[in-house]
């Protein structure tokens, strides 16, 4: 058995910065969820519908692994990615590291890890590898997907081989931290304003508080556009809440960043940014709630409030994102 030593197999909330704090913190930077999500850029809103779609997605993040790119262009890591279509040169791209004594960071279909207890394919799912031995692969997952965690290596194989929306090829990466890495405190700033500039001017009307408009005038139609209602609303309120996101669409981890934020920085704009993200925090979860209820019990009406929520969210949203894009920090 091949081990990386000195991991702290520590699972959080959301994979990507679950996987990222696994590889930070070996290099020696230990830094908070909320803090790697929005040094990140990691906030953002799509309302997506498509004609090969069962049913209508709604996301809170960033595209799978542009934090991870963010993040790295923000403090100056060095980020190394490879991809394949080769099987075995996939894996040597992963071993290769790791008998180096570094772990390493995986995007792949969580369908597969032997590991998950909901069946869903997600390509865009993100892990860290830190050991392997004959039969099966160490990983850091999530909290609620067990932390550390092991599958075997022929589930990988197909996680990691699998095509379709939201996968990679094959991709593996590491981090590596300069030496001179400036402090975190200093990129705070810029990571916050390019946050709120995407948010604010979207190229499309599905993405930023145009896409939460958006999805507060469709949401009113789920029942109609659905087969099974009570399957696919409840769906969508617990990927909304529990799937990764740290609650409320990922609300609460870029609530919890500002707060984070204003202990480090004194800015009225600052506070009044996390006042509003703390407002829509709360609005997200109740409206989580209303499209569960409506799945559940059939109830249009449901559905109506969850809209008004939703529009009342666009405006908020909107306001927080106008405030913090004309941050200036130190």
């Amino acid at each position: 058995m091949t081990t990386v030593t000195g991991i702290d197999a520590r699972g959080m909330q959301h994979c990507e910065t679950t996987a990222l704090g696994v590889l930070l913190r070996h290099q020696g930077l230990d830094l908070s969820e909320p803090m790697l999500f929005g040094l990140g850029s990691g906030l953002s809103f799509v309302y997506w519908d498509a004609k090969n779609m069962d049913f209508p997605f709604l996301g809170g993040r960033v595209k799978p692994f542009d934090l991870t790119r963010n993040l790295a262009t923000r403090l100056g890591l060095e980020l190394l990615v490879q991809e394949t279509t080769s099987p075995r040169r996939a894996w040597d791209n992963v071993t290769a590291p790791i008998d180096a004594g570094r772990p390493v960071g995986l995007q792949l279909d969580s369908y597969h890890l032997d590991y998950f207890g909901t069946k869903v394919h997600f390509g865009g799912h993100v892990v860290a590898m830190y050991g392997y031995d004959d039969r099966a692969a160490h990983l850091v997952d999530t909290e609620q997907q067990g932390g550390a965690v092991s599958t075997s290596l022929t589930s990988l194989a197909r996680a990691r081989a699998a095509r379709g929306p939201m996968t990679a090829r094959h991709r593996s990466f590491t981090l590596t931290a300069p030496h001179d890495m400036p402090a975190p405190q200093g990129r705070i700033v810029p990571a916050i304003t390019a946050c709120a500039d995407a948010f604010l001017n979207p190229p499309i009307a599905n993405l930023g508080h145009r896409g939460i408009e958006k999805a507060g005038r469709l949401v009113r139609t789920w029942l109609e556009r659905t087969d099974a209602p009570q399957r696919d609303l409840p769906r969508a309120a617990l990927l909304m809440e529990k799937a990764g996101t740290g609650g409320a669409l990922f609300r609460n981890l870029y609530r919890d960043f500002l707060a984070e934020c204003t202990h480090l920085i004194d800015s009225g704009r600052l506070r009044t940014g996390h006042t509003l993200y703390t407002e829509a925090a709360v609005l997200w979860t109740e409206a989580a709630a209303l499209i569960q209820e409506a799945g559940e019990a059939g109830d249009a009406q449901c559905l109506d409030r969850a809209g008004s929520l939703l529009a009342d969210l666009a405006r908020i949203e909107r306001e927080a994102m106008q405030t913090l894009s004309g941050l200036e920090g130190p």
